[in-house]
């Protein structure tokens, strides 16, 4: 049976375009929503948990549609492009949808106790309405098929981010200035981007981007804008992945943002970023197109490189538990970059694996951390000590998750950094299989020193005796455990989230996007 035949027709004719103004609208209503319990749960709480298990649900009847019956192109309002604004949906970025759907979903699960302790009640239904309008810019990038629309997306997802992350003000008020930080790192990025996509329009004469790929297919690549349009959206949108040295703005926002929010923003917005990136490079640029594939192969594999060995470093220096994680994802996104830096088939496939790897055990990593704060108010590394006892079942997912993120054998980043390390052969790269090693050893380093705190030293004195076991709540601890377990299964058969990276990779080989008709629309 073809598992598309379960969902109703509405929901594959308009789920392209529910995924986005579901959470729009209801963003609205939840602003609005009174700040109440009912039976001890929070009314924006049940809305925002509602919403985003609906969307969970539409991502995947889209992912589904697209595997059994190919892209979907979906004109809105019945309006076909270059009149309309179209919804471009393929294998490259509806694993993506699916993805940040099902971490919301889980952040959401989380949010319950962990927005309560940190976000002031008068404020806890503007936080979720500013959460779901961040969500559906996230979707929106990631959907649109109008090179401008990116761009709004972008921004609706940057601003409303920036204000979550100030409200962790109420927990430290250093969320104000990484807010600012962010805030200003971002302009900056959103406006490169849209100068570039205004080079691009200068040329083509269009925002849509099957359109731009084929007029460019056409004129060539040897037009000057052209080359400042690239240049422009690779930079703005490097600054907007957290591509070294553009990262400044991560650590900060990372460290102080409310929990929740660390954990959905680590998990979720750089691999949007990322995606946009691979979009445009590869679907709307040529890898073939010489000053293309030099930028792939020299500027995002050598930043990649960089990052991975620099990030690495400062993640063993660090005395803040959120920001030793931060500047791990720093290094992270360095990984995600070599292999498409490779811009073979086998290297791309291993990025975007990845990608979606580092989803689930940073994700995993950031719901623990907030756990330890929730329970002890742990910020430092050295309040780690004991938790192994305190905590055992929030320190044991975390454990796993650590390990994922140094590459141990039967954990999801064992699996990437495998088909990075033989992507680098196939391309001839040892040295970067050499690096793949080193940051490997320096990541046992900084989440060793984690896990030995917590696992080889005595809880802390408190009122004469230790800290008593006192586990997170299970509301907080399903998520982070179904994050834990996955890392290990999609560790061990890996079958599923590789065919994914692999689809995903034959799209971007296919090269640019043209000639696709328009096979849903609002009508």
């Amino acid at each position: 049976m073809d598992i598309v035949s379960i969902f109703p027709a509405w929901v594959l004719t308009h789920g392209p375009a529910l995924l986005v103004v579901l959470p729009l609208m209801m963003a609205v209503l939840t602003a609005l929503a009174p700040n109440k319990n009912i039976a001890g749960v929070n009314i924006p709480w049940v809305m925002t948990g509602g919403t985003v298990v609906v969307c969970a649900i539409l991502a995947f009847s889209v992912l589904m549609q697209v595997l059994s019956h190919g892209p979907i192109n979906y004109a809105m309002g019945g309006w076909e492009p270059p009149i309309g604004i179209a919804y471009y949906i393929d294998a490259l970025n509806a694993p993506i949808l699916l993805l940040i759907t099902l971490v919301a979903v889980l952040c959401t699960l989380y949010a319950l106790p962990s927005v309560s302790a940190e976000v002031e009640p008068k404020k806890r239904a503007p936080f979720y309405a500013a959460f779901l309008v961040s969500f559906a810019g996230l979707l929106g990038m990631v959907t649109t098929g109008d090179a401008f629309n990116v761009f709004v997306f972008l921004e609706v997802s940057s601003i409303s981010t920036y204000v979550l992350v100030a409200m962790g003000a109420s927990r430290d008020r250093r969320a104000l200035t990484a807010a600012y930080n962010y805030l200003i790192m971002g302009s900056i990025g959103a406006t490169f981007l849209v100068i570039g996509i205004g080079f691009l329009y200068m040329q083509t004469g269009t925002l849509n981007m099957i359109d731009i790929a084929r007029i460019l297919q056409e004129s060539g690549p040897d037009s000057r804008v052209v080359k400042l349009a690239f240049a422009f959206i690779v930079v703005g949108l490097g600054l907007k992945l957290a591509m070294f040295p553009l990262h400044t703005w991560l650590p900060g926002a990372y460290a102080y943002a409310p929990s929740f929010m660390t954990a959905f923003l680590a998990a979720t917005a750089t691999k949007a970023a990322l995606y946009l990136l691979l979009r445009f490079t590869f679907t709307i640029f040529d890898p073939s197109w010489g000053f293309v594939g030099k930028s792939l192969m020299y500027l995002l594999a050598g930043m990649g490189i960089l990052g991975m060995m620099v990030a690495s470093l400062q993640a063993i220096f660090q005395n803040d538990l959120r920001r030793v994680l931060a500047f791990s994802s720093v290094a992270q996104v360095g990984y995600m970059l070599l292999g498409i830096g490779m811009a073979t088939t086998l290297g791309v496939t291993a990025g975007y694996l990845h990608m979606i790897n580092h989803a689930i055990m940073k994700g995993a990593l950031f719901l623990a951390v907030g756990a330890f704060w929730y329970r002890f108010g742990i910020t430092q590394v050295s309040d780690m000590r004991g938790l192994g006892k305190t905590m055992p079942l929030t320190m044991a997912a975390f454990t796993i998750a650590g390990l994922s993120l140094i590459g141990v054998p039967g954990t999801v980043g064992f699996v990437s950094k495998l088909a990075l390390a033989r992507a680098a052969a196939e391309n001839g790269w040892w040295w970067a299989i050499g690096v793949i090693v080193v940051t490997s050893i320096l990541a046992i380093v900084y989440i060793g020193r984690l896990i030995e705190q917590a696992y080889f030293h005595e809880p802390p004195n408190q009122g004469g005796g230790t800290l008593a076991k006192n586990e997170a709540p299970l509301i907080m601890l399903i998520p982070l455990w179904i994050l834990a377990i996955s890392a290990l299964v999609f560790g061990i058969n890996a079958e599923w989230t590789t065919s994914l990276a692999r689809t995903a990779a034959d799209v971007l080989s296919g090269g640019p996007i043209v000639n696709m008709p328009y096979i849903a629309g609002g009508h």
